[in-house]
């Protein structure tokens, strides 16, 4: 779900950007602003409706430019990891000494930080996505090729929490886990907080991914 403004790169606060070299630290900030650019006219109109013209207009930059940092729209649309890395840092935190121990808990807590901390109503955030990514049959491949790559992100996390390889256990804990993200933004969690305002859809969303994560292991 975008918010509706230029963030920092990567996960970087403003220190981080501040440290870098000036013509890095423009780089990033033209990366990022391409991509929220995108992110915004994905999530209005949706993917196969939006050029690559309008996403490099909407940034202030020339096609050629955005051609320098993204090989493809598609590239775009899946250039995002700042939910994958907060959730596998999440995982990686958790643990006896820590709040939280179970990893369910853990990406409950990221996806609900997330519905509180976006200034965007969850609803229209969550409608947004679908009709940006979901709803887009161009993007279904890649979309398949992106859940995939966070079950095996988690997978390796949980491997590397537990002191182990890889196991078929550990992968179908990883799936769980991913599922609760997918189900987020599914039709049945979308027509369930259809029509509330974004105090209802946040405590709603909220209750649910509480009781989900309880359910899982």
């Amino acid at each position: 779900m975008s918010d509706g403004h230029i963030g920092y790169p990567d996960g970087m606060n403003s220190e981080d950007l501040t440290a870098l070299p000036l013509r890095e630290r423009k780089k990033a900030l033209t990366r990022q602003a391409i991509l929220d650019a995108a992110g915004r006219l994905f999530e209005q109109r949706g993917f196969d409706e939006v050029t690559v013209k309008e996403i490099a207009d909407a940034a202030n930059v020339s096609v050629k430019t955005l051609f320098v940092y993204f090989r493809s729209k598609e590239d775009l649309a899946f250039a995002d990891t700042g939910l994958i890395d907060a959730i596998l840092a999440a995982l990686r935190a958790t643990g006896p000494d820590s709040a939280t121990t179970r990893p369910a808990e853990a990406v409950a807590a990221v996806l609900i930080d997330l519905l509180h901390r976006d200034d965007q109503d969850p609803v229209e955030g969550i409608e947004g996505f679908h009709r940006g990514y979901t709803a887009s049959e161009t993007l279904q491949g890649g979309l398949a090729r992106v859940w995939a790559g966070y079950e095996d992100q988690v997978t390796a996390v949980l491997a590397e929490r537990a002191g182990t390889a890889p196991t078929p256990a550990l992968r179908l804990q990883a799936i769980a886990l991913i599922g609760l993200v997918r189900t987020l933004t599914a039709p049945e969690t979308r027509a369930m907080i259809a029509g509330m305002d974004g105090r209802q859809a946040r405590a709603a969303l909220t209750d649910w991914l509480q009781q989900a994560a309880a359910t899982l292991t």
